[in-house]
């Protein structure tokens, strides 16, 4: 038998609180093509990222990150670290678990390297991405895919596809979130990470239908295996039948924008403002795209969003921590590899194969 292990892959963190760390972090993260998108910029594309854009961000950002930053360091990398080991522990000796960051440390480059020392042979990557989007699941797999044909091109990988509607994943989401769902509320928001409009349009490679068929994410079509917007609007509808919420006491919000074009709309703290407004005192909020707590969850929810809701008249906000370490992730995780390990293929080759048209 081939030598196997399973290769989780997040999003990744500074190295520090300190401002040159965030800078360089922010350097690698916003470098990134497929976060920011834009052949148009040309040569000037480096220079806008690293001496302008990322300059002035990084003093900001690194004030943010100490508000959640813990003696041992980054919550994102904490986390990952002990969702790695549990599911080590819950796999056994015979399947090791490796853990990478797409950003930062420990890097896909060094994590490969090291599984090849080791002799492993097939690889199960398992991306920390409910949803499809190019700047978050398809970088990852991209990354570890030209790492690997780099470092270990015989080396065997295959991913496992967006799970944003798989039924243990929705269960997970509901075991971790029932004990908030327990105490009264006026409102549940799910908020999930934003993205630009652009970037669902550049996903459909119809060109026939994001954006133009209208309820374009409610309408089926073969664009929605690359669509994060009718990925997270499934997740959102599996986990609301799941728990039995009331119609009128939930909604989809889209946070972490960045200006200069639109973004998926509604704004999760323009939300917020609102439902307060409205005379919504106790508001629950879940954030089903992360996996792991970190800066925009901890920070810019727990933190800066409540401040926002209270501010607006609002009296009780509740975070729903993410699934964390929590042992219904770990069953789920675990779920997923057994059924790698009895033959299941979760090849991405058929989101992958249309990856290039995001090069457009």
């Amino acid at each position: 038998m081939p030598k196997r292990a399973v290769l989780l892959v997040n999003l990744g963190s500074p190295d520090s609180t300190a401002v040159p760390d965030v800078r360089t972090y922010l350097q690698e993260f916003l470098g990134d093509e497929r976060v920011i998108d834009k052949p148009a910029w040309g040569p000037a594309r480096r220079f806008l990222v690293n001496q302008i854009i990322c300059r002035f961000r990084a003093p900001k950002s690194a004030k943010a990150y100490e508000e959640i930053w813990t003696e041992n360091g980054s919550p994102l990398v904490l986390t990952s670290q002990a969702v790695a080991a549990k599911l080590a522990t819950a796999l056994g000796p015979d399947l090791p678990v490796y853990l990478a960051m797409r950003y930062r440390q420990p890097s896909i480059a060094s994590v490969i390297e090291q599984m090849a020392t080791d002799g492993i042979e097939e690889v199960l990557l398992f991306p920390q991405y409910p949803h499809y989007a190019m700047s978050s699941w398809e970088t990852v797999v991209v990354k570890v895919y030209e790492e690997a044909a780099r470092l270990a091109p015989t080396m065997k990988i295959e991913s496992v596809q967006p799970f944003y509607e798989d039924a243990d994943y929705i269960e997970a989401l509901y075991r971790v979130s029932a004990p908030y769902l327990e105490e009264p509320y006026d409102h549940i928001l799910f908020s999930y990470h934003g993205i630009p409009v652009r970037h669902l349009r550049k996903g459909d490679a119809s060109k026939a239908h994001c954006t133009l068929v209208k309820d374009c994410c409610s309408t089926c079509s073969a664009a929605h295996a690359m669509c994060y917007k009718a990925q997270v609007l499934k997740t959102t509808d599996a986990f609301v039948k799941r728990a039995g919420l009331p119609a009128d006491k939930w909604s989809v919000s889209f946070q972490s924008r960045l200006v200069g074009e639109p973004w998926l709309t509604p704004y999760t703290d323009k939300e917020l403002e609102r439902f307060a407004h409205d005379g919504k005192k106790r508001m629950v909020v879940m954030t089903p795209a992360f996996v792991a707590d970190c800066l925009e969850t901890l920070e810019e929810i727990a933190g800066e969003g409540a401040e926002e809701f209270k501010a607006a008249g609002g009296e009780s906000f509740r975070h729903v921590p993410c699934l964390n370490d929590q042992a219904p992730y770990i069953e789920f995780l675990a779920g997923r590899v057994h059924r790698w390990l009895e033959g299941e293929s979760p090849t991405a080759t058929h989101i992958l194969s249309s990856a290039a048209t995001h090069q457009a």
